[in-house]
């Protein structure tokens, strides 16, 4: 028998990665994160793009095989996490780029129970790359190498990723962006990370992926331009009492000599402070805090936006002459909505203030106004119809209950006939022989039995 063959660590990891036993699994995932750490420390180390394929392998069906939810975040958010056990930039993005090859090549084998699972660990991983973004500061080149790696894996019309991946992926970007940057971001910036969406959304064939883009990107910057708006106005208000706060420091470090001379005349009269340990003073200040946090949740934190630069790099993607009539049609749409959010005029005009809370509930508030004033264009034309014709007189009441209880009047149609206003009703004449029948068969029976009995 000859000396048993020794696998490669990538494979062996693989294996235990993709084992029954719980514990095996998690052993497996520690023993990973140790290994990537220490191979990629070294100036010759790294991995090739094959052997980041078979750890990706391991890790997808260490996922498939675990149960519970709670045991399945935990394990999607060490998973994510792994990225940053790499010590270089070109590390990360190969282990990105193997990442999203493998769920594009196992996702048709995935069953509707577990596609939960898979949801949530592409939204991590997506969380986690911006992450580690964010640690190097948005570094301009390293932003546009996540763009086009995942443009060329994700977004491009010759990327291998099904509509599945497609769809999720343009749905949670916004949101991860939110989470990840929204008080660092600038506009600039954030026209960036979104400059790929409007490319794509120019040049692609697939109208769903169309359909995506428009609504879960640039439809979403819309709806939310009131919530940037308002966080913009409260940033302003915040520096504004941050300076107002600086001078009355100031000014009171002036009086500060003076009352210290006063000091020694005031020492015998009682303070007015409530005591260090007094519970009336620190409920007070946990009722402020508690009413300043609830403000501050009730305002959810956006990515800010120029508008204007928004419609200009979308009117440029849309207006080339490769770009197809439907796409140019639909894009075309969004810079209208864009060049008024430039300009000052929001789609949600006069809304209460609890429809600006949810960010994609613009639409059914447009679709309720304008309703809304369609029954009442309707109700003030009626209204100028009934005036100009004559009423007819009004006939014997009756009475009509409510939904809410109440008895209302409402005057009763009188029968057509002799008592009726307007012209004629126009009879038709029968024809020829028809009354005799007609009289005949309304006769009484006492009649009809009489002529019979005669014509015997």
């Amino acid at each position: 028998m000859g000396p048993r063959v020794q696998l490669p660590p990538e494979i062996q990891l693989a294996q235990r990665l993709a084992g029954n036993e719980q514990v095996t699994r998690d052993r497996a995932v520690r023993k990973l994160r140790k290994y990537i750490v220490a191979r990629t420390q070294r100036a010759e180390g790294g991995f090739t793009h094959d052997e980041l394929l078979k750890v990706w392998k391991g890790l997808f069906y260490c996922m498939w095989m675990q149960d519970k939810p709670l045991l399945q975040e935990e394990l999607g958010r060490t998973i994510s996490q792994l990225i940053h056990a790499f010590q270089t930039t070109e590390a990360q993005h190969l282990f990105l780029q193997t990442f999203w090859q493998t769920m594009n090549r196992e996702w048709m084998g995935i069953d509707r129970l577990r596609l939960d699972k898979f949801y949530m660990l592409m939204r991590m991983v997506l969380c986690q790359s911006l992450e580690a973004l964010k640690t190097r500061r948005w570094d301009e080149r390293q932003t546009g190498q996540l763009l086009e790696l995942l443009t060329t894996e994700i977004l491009h019309p010759d990327s291998q990723a099904p509509n599945g991946v497609k769809s999720h992926f343009i749905e949670i970007f916004l949101e991860e962006l939110t989470k990840v940057g929204a008080h660092e971001l600038t506009a600039d910036q954030n026209l960036r990370l979104i400059s790929p969406f409007c490319t794509i959304a120019a040049q692609t064939q697939d109208s769903l992926v169309l359909h995506n883009i428009t609504r879960g990107i640039f439809e979403t910057i819309v709806e939310q331009a009131p919530l940037a708006v308002e966080e913009l106005m409260k940033e302003l208000e915040e520096e504004e009492e941050e300076e107002e706060e600086e001078e009355e420091s100031e000014s009171a470090e002036g009086e500060e000599l003076s009352e210290g001379e006063e000091q020694g005349q005031d020492q015998d009269m009682p303070s007015r402070k409530p005591p260090k340990g007094c519970v009336r003073g620190a409920a007070g200040l946990g009722e402020e805090q508690v009413a300043h946090d609830d403000e501050e949740d009730s305002t959810g934190t956006v990515l800010q936006f120029d508008y204007e630069a928004v419609a200009n790099r979308l009117f440029e993607a849309a207006s080339r002459q490769d770009t197809p009539p439907q796409n140019r049609k639909r894009l075309y749409k969004v810079v209208r909505k864009l060049q008024a959010l430039s300009e000052g005029f929001f789609p949600e005009d006069e809304v209460p203030e609890k429809a600006y809370r949810n960010p994609r509930g613009g639409r059914r508030v447009r679709m309720k106004k304008r309703v809304s004033e369609a029954r009442q264009q309707e109700q003030t034309g009626r209204a100028a119809e009934e005036a100009s014709c004559p009423h007819p007189s009004p006939g014997p009441v009756r009475k009509r209950r409510s939904s809410t209880g109440v008895e209302l009047a409402v005057p009763r149609e009188q029968p057509r006939g002799r008592g009726r206003r307007g012209a004629p009703r126009r009879q038709r004449r029968p024809r020829a022989g028809a009354s005799a029948k007609v009289a005949d068969s309304q006769a009484p029976k006492a009649k009809r039995k009489r002529t019979l009995e005669g014509q015997k």
